[in-house]
């Protein structure tokens, strides 16, 4: 694996810390399903590890009304950010989720939502996000990241 050289105004997932960081930022980040606005805002939070494209986790403001529902999926545990708490949108179960009570160094994302952009079209300034490969992680490629990124076949070890 050999990490690739960012150019002008790109960043490297390589740079990224472990443990990973909790960035604000004010960039526009739009999710839709279909025609079907999910969620726009410009107070979004950005999750930054090593070898992984960021997620982003958007205020649960910022999500249309109603259109986030409690879901029955079972909770999961990032041993960064704690337990996940999963959300159903539109009939899709545990397609976003959230942390309600993270670790101290994530409460910044309390509440904050996230979802697979290989489940809904996202959009980070206009640009369609690509999802991370291999359908564990979360993260969102965009044209300012570079990788190589964890997730694909062969990239457990790394």
């Amino acid at each position: 694996m050999q990490p690739v050289t960012p150019g002008p105004g790109q960043e490297s997932v390589w740079d990224y810390p472990r443990p990973p960081a909790c960035v604000a930022s004010d960039r526009h980040v739009v999710v839709r399903l279909g025609e079907t606005l999910i969620a726009d805002t410009t107070a979004a939070y950005r999750v930054l590890e090593t070898s992984h494209p960021p997620t982003w986790y958007l205020p649960r403001s910022s999500v249309v009304d109603g259109l986030l529902t409690p879901s029955r999926a079972r909770s999961t545990f990032c041993e960064w950010k704690g337990d996940a708490t999963y959300w159903d949108v539109l009939g899709h179960e545990g397609a976003m989720w959230s942390y309600e009570h993270p670790t101290p160094g994530f409460t910044a994302i309390t509440g904050y939502v996230t979802c697979y952009p290989s489940a809904f079209e996202c959009f980070v300034d206009d640009e369609r996000v690509r999802p991370q490969e291999g359908g564990f992680y979360g993260g969102w490629i965009t044209d300012d990241v570079v990788g190589p990124f964890k997730g694909g076949p062969g990239t457990w070890g790394w």
